[in-house]
């Protein structure tokens, strides 16, 4: 019923028109109990040029509330300065006043945030041109690796409260005619990193007040830095350009290598099987064995007596007498096949000469 209660007049309250409402455009939560004060602890080196500091500041959830580390972080655009969240009291409840990206600083109810952020304005560095430059006066910036540096002591002074909120007991700053024109401005909502940063705290209980007592140790707060370096290490890595597609090209790659080896190997080895094939045909003569079988069914029919004679040498290959004439003397046991006279009667006329001689010879 109270939370209920809170809500109406927070709506109230903006309709109306007051400071609070026009010093923001984006209004959260409303609370009951006031948050801790601002604590104090030291910043980290800012880690490239570019990067602008956005405070710590208590958020709130069911269990109470907890705190949300400062972090540096890149701007959505080039020219815009953060102007940070703040709780403020009004009606009997403490509304948050969400924190936004613009041109200009907005109100921020005059909380002392440190680090520049002493009330109004942010004095940890400036816009020059498309760069940013960084007051080292405030800002924890290590020169060696950002060159864009200047001085401005006068930052320090005037500081406002370090209360956790803007009301009766906390900070009484009111928003001037800048602030409230910044506020009507363009704005950009908390980045991704910011919004990250806030979940990891919500989780972590060393950052609860309720087990702190509001006071977070400088260890819980630097363990969640180093979760949170880690974890955007591994995100930058998996979302890398091409990444996927570079693992994957080495294995193409290498398909395609062995699809062209075996190409290769495959051409030799039709070109050998070509040249043997040639080579074979070249030595096999085209109708021989044909002829060879023919000749060789007419001479088991019309001489038996030679095929008889030449049985032995029948296992022998018949390639070594296919270009070669048959001895006169395997013609011998027979008679000549076709018509031809044997070569035995073409020798019997000289065994008969020798007959006649004299026998006293």
């Amino acid at each position: 019923m109270k939370m209920k209660l809170s809500a109406v007049a927070l709506a109230a309250l903006l309709f109306a028109g007051l400071p609070l409402a026009s010093s923001s455009a984006y209004v959260g939560i409303s609370v009951g109990i006031a948050p801790p004060v601002i604590p104090v602890y030291e910043q980290p080196y800012c880690p490239a040029p570019g990067y602008i500091w956005t405070p710590g500041y208590w958020d709130y959830a069911d269990f109470g509330y907890y705190w949300v580390p400062g972090v540096w972080v890149r701007p959505p655009r080039i020219g815009f300065l953060w102007t940070p969240g703040y709780w403020g009291y009004r009606g009997g409840s403490y509304v948050f006043n969400q924190g936004y990206w613009g041109p200009t600083v907005g109100f921020y109810g005059g909380i002392n945030y440190g680090y520049g952020y002493g009330g109004h304005g942010y004095y940890g560095g400036e816009w020059r041109g498309n760069t940013f430059a960084y007051n080292t006066a405030v800002s924890r910036v290590d020169t060696s690796v950002v060159q864009n540096t200047y001085v401005n002591k006068n930052a320090v002074k005037n500081t406002g409260s370090r209360a956790g909120f803007n009301g009766p007991g906390g900070a009484q700053a009111k928003a001037n005619v800048r602030e409230q024109a910044a506020a009507k401005a363009r704005h950009v909502p908390a980045t991704s990193a910011q919004r990250s940063r806030a979940a990891a705290a919500k989780k972590d209980p060393a950052l609860h007040a309720k087990n702190n007592n509001g006071k977070p140790k400088a260890s819980a707060v630097q363990a969640l830095e180093k979760n949170n370096r880690s974890n955007a290490a591994a995100a930058a890595g998996n979302k890398r350009p091409g990444k996927q597609a570079a693992a994957a090209r080495p294995k193409r790659a290498a398909k395609a290598t062995t699809g062209r080896r075996a190409a290769a190997e495959k051409v030799p080895s039709k070109a050998k099987r070509t040249d043997r094939s040639a080579r074979a045909a070249k030595n096999k003569p085209a109708a021989a064995p044909a002829s060879r079988s023919h000749n060789a069914a007419q001479m088991q029919r019309h001489r038996p007596t030679v095929q008889r004679a030449n049985a032995p040498h029948a296992t022998q290959p018949m390639r070594a007498n296919a270009h070669r004439p048959r001895p006169a003397h395997a013609r011998k046991a027979g008679p000549a096949a076709r018509g031809h006279k044997p070569a035995q009667a073409q020798q019997n006329p000289k065994k008969k000469k020798k007959g006649k001689q004299p026998e006293g010879r």
